[in-house]
Order: structure tokens, then C-alpha cells, then sequence
């Protein structure tokens, strides 16, 4: 289903380029594609420095993400994110700030970001986060596999992995900035979702180089492809260096056209980004009084 599957990276870059100028949003349909995406982010901190009270701001920022005068003038109820996802070890205190809120906790795990632990220690890894309270799993691949075309390998080592996640959603991270070609983009797509991933996304936000729209496509059309071959629906996740309200458009854009209205809700689609919000929630100020707010007018994520 993948082995000998060619990618047309020109064709790929000028359709991604095509999606913003082809289709524009403006006024109340832009306000209500950015609540939208607001209601698809996972709200995230992989710090080396994070703490239980920078987690607890975090699920505050999470549980209201939009100041309430906002929400009042939008005419909204209950606004919350998809997820807020954290280290392993910062699971507990985002389980219990989210604690009644239906929110999930995320947590990256398997040696995030690089992966390059012994496997029984990367699925120890899963188990435990599992335990502590996360609902779901962010997973690195061994990107060797993909450079190797050790695909074989590259299923066995996701299934185990999606076996030790349990109940929980199992996303798998597969780090395209490291990955050379969009043809092993697609091969690694079609393998980890054919070893059991709930999500696949695109990138650690690590890298060099993370989530770009031609490589979001090609990761999208494998999606639809294995769609409609098996029936199963899987979701996605970009991820890594999404700033601004405007690249939240743009990738809800590519779901809609390539997927369709479903893929725009959080149980099939994800950003994986913080800073996004607060842009987002600036934007939508912007929408009511026609002026931009300060930044210390909205708390950070």
C-alpha cells in the first residue's frame, strides 16, 4: 500500500501554497474558524524547566482559554482546548487541575524527542504515564527505521507501543523534519497507522524543521487513502512552530478540503502549540472592538 507510492513534491508545494489564496475568511466566519481551532489545540509545555505551578496555569489557561468578556461578546458557552500536554512526570498535576473538566492530559513519552532508548524502557515509559492520569500518548519513532525502509520493524515497534498505551490514544510523532523525503513521509504515515495509531502528527516541534503545509498534505492524502481503503478514520496532529492565528486558518483550510468537515473537530484533528492562542485571542479582540489588545490584557498560555 505505500512501498513504490511516488510524492510529486512541486505538485505538493503548489497545491499546500494554493490553499490561502484560493480561500479567504473574514469578519464573523474568520471569528468562528478561530473558536474553532481554539477547541482543536493541545495546549503544551515541554520545558526542561516546568513545574506543578507552571502546569496548573497552564490547565487554567486550558479550562478558559478565552478572557470572558470575549466569550460574552462572541455569545459563546463553554469554550475549552483538546488537550493540555505535558512531560511524563508533570501527568499527576495537570490529571488533577483538569480533574471534572473532560479536558484530556497528553503526555509525550518514549524518550521524547529523540526516541533513541532500549524499546522495553520507552514502553515502561507509556505504562507509567498511563497510570498517573494521561489519556493520551505522544509517541516518537525510531526514524531509523524510515531512512532504512525497515518498515517491518517500524510496525512492530508502534504496535507494541499502542499494546502498552491501553485505553489511551496513542499519537505517533513522526519527526518529518528528520525524514529526507516526502515518500518516506507517506510510508512512515501508512505503517503507523496501520500498527494502530489513533493520531499521526508531524513533528516534536524539536526539530529543525517541524510542521509544514506540503508535508502536512502528503501525511493528509495517506490519511484519506487508508480512509477509504479500511474504513478506519485516524486522526491528525501538526505540530512545532505555529505562531499565529492565520496558520490556524490555514491548516483548518487543508482538513476541510482534503477530508472534509469532520477533520475539524478535536476527536479527529490537533495543534499541537501554546503560543497560537494567544494570538488567536488577540485576533478576536481585534473582531469585537476593532482594536488590538495589549499583551498583558490576556494571560499567557
Amino acid at each position: 500500500m505505500f512501498e513504490g507510492h511516488g510524492v510529486n513534491r512541486s505538485a505538493a508545494e503548489r497545491r499546500a501554497a494554493s490553499l490561502t489564496t484560493r480561500r479567504s475568511v473574514k469578519k464573523a466566519h474568520q471569528a468562528a474558524w478561530l473558536v474553532n481551532a481554539i477547541r482543536c489545540i493541545d495546549l503544551t509545555t515541554l520545558s526542561g524547566d516546568d513545574t506543578e505551578g507552571r502546569v496548573r496555569r497552564l490547565c487554567a489557561k486550558a479550562r478558559q482559554p478565552l478572557a470572558q468578556h470575549i466569550v460574552e461578546a462572541l455569545g459563546l458557552g463553554v469554550v475549552t482546548v483538546g488537550a493540555v500536554c505535558v512531560y511524563p512526570t508533570m501527568v499527576p498535576h495537570a490529571a488533577r487541575a483538569l480533574r471534572g473538566t473532560g479536558i484530556p492530559v497528553a503526555s509525550v513519552a518514549t524518550g521524547f524527542p529523540a526516541g533513541l532508548m532500549p524499546l522495553h524502557l520507552r514502553l515502561e515509559e507509556i505504562r507509567w504515564a498511563v497510570d498517573q492520569g494521561a489519556d493520551e500518548i505522544d509517541i516518537v519513532i525510531t526514524r531509523e527505521h524510515v531512512m532504512t525502509q525497515n518498515w517491518s520493524a517500524l510496525y512492530d515497534e508502534v504496535a507494541a507501543m499502542r499494546e502498552a498505551c491501553g485505553p489511551a490514544h496513542l499519537k505517533a510523532i513522526l519527526a518529518t523534519g528528520d525524514l529526507s523525503t516526502l515518500r518516506n513521509v507517506h510510508a512512515a504515515s501508512v505503517v503507523a497507522m496501520q500498527a494502530g495509531a489513533d493520531f499521526i502528527k508531524t513533528s516534536t516541534g524539536k526539530e529543525g524543521v517541524n510542521a509544514t503545509l506540503p508535508v502536512s498534505l502528503v501525511m493528509i492524502r495517506a490519511l484519506r487513502d487508508y480512509g477509504e481503503a479500511t474504513g478506519h478514520r485516524v486522526g491528525f496532529k501538526p505540530a512545532g512552530g505555529m505562531k499565529s492565528a492565520k496558520e490556524a486558518i490555514a491548516w483548518q483550510i487543508l482538513m476541510k478540503e482534503e477530508l472534509g468537515r469532520d477533520w475539524l473537530e478535536p476527536d479527529l484533528f490537533r495543534f499541537g502549540a501554546s503560543s497560537m492562542l494567544g494570538d488567536i485571542e488577540r485576533q478576536l479582540e481585534h473582531h469585537i472592538t476593532g482594536r488590538y489588545a495589549a499583551s498583558h490584557r490576556h494571560s499567557p498560555a
